[in-house]
């Protein structure tokens, strides 16, 4: 899915690509959650959850700004799918898909250390 929002931002495709970036943040975040054994059931949910299991607990490398990422990305992508006049623009959508690379690697790489 991430890869899909680099092609769309490429291709200036701004509204797609704010899907397909919240879309890898939320299973990035949902990997998280599993390798905790701990179910989700909403988008809301998931994003509590990150919060409450991994940010605020001092024992994981996720911070206040991890959840501020994933938080706003799902608001982006919301508005993207259902408001109709929203205009998605570059600028929003290029600081989406960084900050997905960004906190996508670091979820990634705390999963493989756990191991």
């Amino acid at each position: 899915m991430l890869d899909d929002a680099k092609i769309l931002l490429e291709k200036d495709s701004y509204a797609s690509d704010n899907n397909r970036a919240y879309y890898a943040l939320e299973k990035a975040c949902t990997a998280l959650l599993a390798s905790e054994k701990i179910p989700t059931k909403s988008h809301r949910g998931i994003i509590s959850q990150f919060n409450q299991y991994f940010v605020s607990n001092n024992n994981t490398p996720f911070d206040a700004e991890d959840y501020k990422i994933v938080a706003r990305a799902e608001t982006i992508r919301s508005k993207s799918d259902y408001d109709d006049f929203y205009v998605a623009n570059k600028d929003e959508t290029k600081s989406l898909v960084s900050n997905a690379t960004t906190l996508i690697a670091k979820v990634e790489e705390y999963l493989l250390r756990k191991k």
